[in-house]
């Protein structure tokens, strides 16, 4: 794109639109300093370190497991004779449809005493297995639900890359685990990064699986003091903010020291021969799969069947009926697509003047908007719930209405639309607009009859990003929805909580339906086409 002067008001929007993204963090700083939090304060008290240090050891905990299960799933998956290969490429990005308290709650109910894999384990001599909870538990829900945020990358990254250097390698005599760490780590290391930082930062900002598990992370904490002691919750949410982006200025200044990735699309891949190693990777492979896919989608059927064939013959009728689950699907469809919509068009004017103007409101608007992913829904939706406490003109706008809960998930996701809506941008020929000028089309009919055709297929893969996304968000559902309004996440989370398996294994099975239709078409199908 050849940059030109932006226009005055497409600038004006720019600018408007990052001081929205920024706005939760930046109230939630004010809030710190005008409620006299003392986050310094608190940042040596017992109250602090501890949900501190457990959220970092769990974090770190978790991205370096995700990091070696997904690595070592892609690799097995695109370069070596694994069989079943197109299955499991289908298979493993499947836990993305999981909401990670749904996972908690079925790992909780699977393997605790007197959960399904009870009876199993009583066939071989068990009799008894131990209680899944705390730092254990949230590390082993967590790790299957977010390696696929390594897994996706990696193998995209590892299909990708040219076949001379290791059949080179090869020819010398190194064997196949030596060429993957001399010759395809550094080439995948840029991927391996970003995959990590994801699961980190998802990890920091969990909130429904570390509830279940019991784990007292900064999130937890944040969630008990919200409305006990304000200040304290104020705190560590400062704490979190603050530990959320020095991760990932951290990771930057690491991934502009890696090599570059480079390469072009290689048209004959290199594939390995497992040999006697055949069956132990396919029994790893298995294993991953049936733990992170397997365990929930079984536990949730029988949690539904179960519900629904008891309450069929006399036994504990449910507490819900299909117009509750009606209810809160369409809930969730609605506000999700709402919200994607309203995300996609809230990041084209920011793409619009990176891409085609290069204009400098817009770099800095971009990187306001890409901030804002390392910002933990659980703060997004705790600077919203204050800022409409404590403002008259907000409580009077936003108090009990949508406009604010959809506010919050635009700040939460709108980064997901911004990548791609900008390469959608950036895919328009300066030709065109060039003929188009010549032919004396105005800006608006320039836009509407030459950039929307094109950017159309990036626009909706951008919309349909998000809208998987909100689907399964629980923070900002559960804290910042209006009185009466719940979405398939919060009756599942709190049927959970008040210990109605049924009722939430039913209205999980729908939520995971939803979502692996989605994840199919905006994941799955189009990674295995590549």
């Amino acid at each position: 794109m050849r940059p030109s002067s932006a226009p005055p008001t497409l600038r004006a929007v720019g600018l408007a639109l990052a001081v929205a993204f920024a706005f939760p963090g930046v109230y939630l700083v004010y809030r710190n300093f005008a409620e006299g939090a003392d986050p310094a304060g608190l940042l040596l008290s017992d109250r602090t370190i501890g949900p501190l240090w457990r959220s970092l050891r769990l974090a770190v905990s978790v991205s370096a497991a995700a990091l070696m299960l997904g690595t070592a799933l892609a690799w097995l998956t695109t370069r070596t004779d694994l069989p079943l290969n197109r299955l499991w490429r289908i298979v493993l990005p499947l836990p993305l449809v999981f909401p990670t308290f749904v996972g908690a709650a079925a790992f909780i109910h699977t393997l605790n005493p007197g959960g399904l894999a009870n009876d199993l384990l009583g066939a071989i001599g068990v009799d008894r297995t131990p209680e899944l909870r705390g730092f254990f538990g949230a590390w082993l829900v967590l790790t299957l639900m977010t390696y696929p945020y390594v897994y996706l990358p990696v193998a995209a990254r590892l299909r990708q890359l040219p076949s001379t250097l290791e059949e080179s390698a090869r020819v010398l005599g190194d064997t196949a685990l030596r060429v993957f760490g001399r010759v395809c780590v550094p080439q995948t290391a840029t991927a391996m990064g970003a995959g990590t930082l994801l699961v980190f930062l998802y990890t920091l900002s969990d909130f429904g699986a570390v509830q279940l598990m019991r784990y007292d992370t900064l999130t937890r904490a944040i969630a008990t003091n919200q409305l006990a002691n304000p200040p304290v919750a104020l705190a560590l949410s400062l704490m979190l903010l603050v530990l959320a982006a020095l991760v990932v200025l951290g990771e930057r200044r690491v991934s502009h020291r890696l090599p570059d990735a480079g390469g072009g699309q290689s048209s004959r891949p290199m594939i390995y021969g497992l040999g006697r190693w055949r069956a132990p990777a396919l029994g790893f492979v298995v294993l991953a799969a049936g733990g992170a896919v397997g365990a929930p989608l079984v536990a949730l059927l029988d949690w539904a069947a179960g519900g629904l064939a008891r309450s069929a013959t006399g036994g504990r009728p449910l507490t819900i009926d299909a117009s509750n689950v009606l209810d809160a699907t369409v809930n969730t469809l609605g506000v999700s697509a709402v919200a994607a919509v309203v995300s996609t068009a809230a990041v084209l004017p920011v793409a619009l003047l990176v891409g085609r103007y290069r204009s400098r409101a817009g770099s800095f608007a971009h990187a306001v908007v890409i901030s804002t992913f390392a910002l933990p829904g659980i703060l997004i939706a705790l600077s919203m719930r204050f800022w409409t406490l404590r403002s008259d003109l907000a409580f009077e706008l936003f108090n009990d209405t949508m406009a604010l809960l959809i506010f919050a998930y635009v700040v939460r996701f709108g980064s997901l639309a911004m990548g791609v809506t900008l390469v959608a941008v950036r895919s328009v020929p300066d030709r065109l607009h060039d003929s188009a000028r010549i032919l004396g089309a105005g800006r608006v009919r320039r836009f509407f009859s030459v950039d929307v055709p094109i950017m159309a297929p990036g626009m909706l893969a951008g919309t349909g990003l998000v809208l998987l996304s909100v689907m399964k968000e629980l923070p900002i559902s559960l804290f910042v929805s209006p009185l009466g309004f719940s979405t398939l996440a919060t009756r599942i989370f709190g049927s959970f909580e008040d210990a109605f398996i049924a009722e939430a294994g039913i209205m999980a099975v729908v939520l995971v339906a939803l979502s692996f239709v989605l994840t199919w078409f905006l994941v799955i199908r189009r990674d295995d086409l590549m």
